[in-house]
């Protein structure tokens, strides 16, 4: 591992990080492509269909290079990829990419990465961690085919294999996150706490998720509406925590078309879905204590009275990562 592997590749995951569990059904995935000791690009996989992580990166550095060429008004990924291939001029001969995960071997939205790279004959190529994903793996062993220099698992490995956990989850089953809205002393009632810009990104989480869960209570005295409209986004199906089944029809989350509403106190439905996200109280939390995989904590600098539910629950949880939208921070743990 050369001394700055590390750096790079943290430049990488926190570039990722701004898109975790955004890509879904695809994992986070962040890339650095560095030329003579100078970093050309940071990008990352922003939209499950859209460019992956080195794409965006290599058509960032060669925008640098050459920035008046056809390439900047290209979005569509198999037509940048030919771009790449026919006008490279070498340009990439002395680059090392850093990517926190495999490049891709097959084709299907996106045109295969690892060929590309090897096709641009780029010099070095530091991979983080191997893609578990049969149908994606492979580039790795397209790369051991090529001249490229191969540095495989060895910079930041737990790092890298933290970003794609829910990859990893929703593969295996489900994955299932709370998420959490908070003053800076923890309190979490009296309203909308965080900004606008914090709130656009909740409704972009709203737009990927299969489901959201809430308690029953909450919706009786909140009276949410539980949509994506901030962004035009799709709505989530919605499960609904409680034993009675007996709501207020005016309430806005059930005058949503094109949704699915589940009320019931059987848990384990929740698994019928992939990727559950759950809001709601102190009981629900209490109740899915044991079943979550991360809890996403959105932090506005704020100190106020109120509920501070986390006061009165013990979970086991570690911070893996913190980030910001605007003022508002964005800490992330996972369960130990």
């Amino acid at each position: 591992m050369k001394i700055d592997d590390r750096f790079y590749m943290k430049l990488a995951l926190d570039e990722a990080w701004k898109y975790q569990l955004l890509t879904y059904p695809n994992p986070a995935v962040g890339c650095v492509l560095v030329k003579n000791n100078v970093i050309l690009s940071i990008e990352a996989h922003k939209k499950a269909g859209d460019s992956h992580a080195e794409l965006n990166a290599l058509k960032e550095a060669y925008l640098k290079k050459y920035p008046n060429s056809v390439l900047k008004i290209l979005d569509d990924p198999f037509e940048i990829n030919a771009y790449l291939i026919s006008n490279h001029n070498d340009f990439f001969v002395d680059c090392t990419v850093y990517l926190t995960l495999e490049p891709c071997s097959h084709i299907g939205k996106t045109p295969s990465c690892a060929n590309l790279l090897v096709k641009l004959n780029v010099k070095r190529v530091v991979v983080g961690l191997e893609d578990i994903n049969t149908q994606a793996s492979g580039g790795i062993a397209i790369i051991k085919k090529s001249n490229i220099e191969l540095s495989i698992n060895s910079v930041l490995y737990k790092e890298c294999r933290d970003l794609i956990y829910p990859f990893i989850k929703w593969m295996q089953g489900s994955f299932i996150f709370y998420k959490m809205a908070q003053t800076l002393n923890g309190v979490v009632s009296g309203g909308y706490i965080s900004s606008n810009q914090t709130l656009c990104y909740v409704h972009t989480l709203r737009d990927v998720i299969d489901c959201l869960a809430i308690g029953g209570n909450t919706v009786r005295i909140d009276k949410p509406t539980l949509d994506s409209r901030h962004i035009k986004g799709r709505n989530p199906d919605v499960f609904i925590y409680s034993r009675s089944k007996t709501f207020d029809s005016n309430i806005p989350l059930f005058k949503i078309d094109n949704r699915k509403i589940i009320i019931s106190d059987d848990l384990f439905k929740l698994l019928d879905y992939k990727f559950i996200m759950v809001e709601g109280s102190y009981r629900l939390l209490d109740l899915l204590k044991d079943k979550l995989d991360y809890l996403v904590l959105l932090i506005t600098p704020k100190i106020k009275n109120g509920i501070n539910i986390l006061n009165n629950i013990n979970i086991d949880f570690e911070i893996i990562h913190e980030n910001y939208i605007g003022k508002d921070k964005i800490v992330y743990l996972k369960k130990i």
